[in-house]
């Protein structure tokens, strides 16, 4: 069964397509963040957030103001960067009262025929608790490379990675019996839901995709729980971070690598 869009993806628009952007402008209302970022970067470049309509009309200026100089100029015209804009899910799940996301791998091993691997990843959490109305984007965003902007990095490095062992385990301990969800919840629902998501998207974008006998890929998946346990994809990355700069990672990545190859 297909899934519809708003079932697992917050709803975005492209700030570089014109319509999408003007119905961006009219949909913003007071008390809702979005949060804005470049649609081929990594690492957290380039993110921030919208927190309110100053912001939102900021934004709207800037865009204008782009486009008017590259009119007065009479250069050849330029889309706005490629970025998009997504709302942001302020009720997350918290481990701790941290914010957490799952990072986890899915291999176009092969596109002579389709072939598909899923793999299990890891757990990112924030160095600090989670707090809605921060400024600091270190409590939004759980990539290590924007982790390791905390002051309290250097000492909880090793806690801002899990385990999905670890992860399964404190699910069924803090939320099992108080949510009502079964036995396990990680590696059945929860990892059956991320293989469907995937399974969706690549049916979507295979026709994009170059077709030729050796050509694989790895992709990393960032997937967000809510606090009513329901499972959002962040955004599919090509070029995963792959770096081991904490012992869960040391584990996990070089194992990911070697079963990819």
């Amino acid at each position: 069964r297909f899934l519809k869009m708003e079932e697992f993806f917050p709803e975005s628009f492209r700030l570089d397509l014109e319509d999408e952007r003007n119905a961006f402008f009219e949909l913003c209302e007071e008390e809702q963040i979005w949060i804005c970022k470049p649609s081929c970067s990594n690492q957290g470049r380039g993110i921030f957030l919208l927190k309110n309509p100053a912001s939102v009309n900021t934004l709207q200026a800037k865009l204008h103001s782009t486009e008017e100089h590259l009119l007065d100029k009479r250069v050849p015209y330029k889309a706005p960067k490629a970025r998009i804009v997504q709302r942001y899910i302020q009720q997350p799940l918290l481990l701790e009262g941290k914010k957490f996301d799952v990072r986890s791998y899915l291999l176009i091993a092969c596109t002579v025929p389709y072939v598909l691997f899923f793999a299990q990843g890891y757990v990112r959490l924030t160095c600090v608790n989670y707090d809605a109305a921060s400024d600091d984007l270190t409590v939004h965003l759980t990539n290590q490379h924007m982790q390791k902007k905390n002051s309290l990095y250097s000492q909880l490095k090793d806690e801002t990675i899990w385990r999905m062992e670890h992860f399964n385990s404190y699910v069924n301990e803090k939320f099992r019996k108080t949510n009502g969800l079964p036995k396990d919840w990680v590696f059945t629902v929860f990892t059956k839901r991320m293989q469907q998501i995937m399974l969706q998207c690549f049916l979507a974008a295979k026709h994009k995709l170059d077709r030729k006998l050796g050509y694989f890929d790895l992709i990393g998946c960032d997937f967000l729980i809510d606090q009513n346990f329901k499972v959002w994809l962040l955004e599919m990355n090509a070029n995963p971070a792959l770096h081991t700069n904490c012992q869960v990672l040391r584990d996990i990545i070089p194992t990911v690598v070697y079963e990819s190859l």
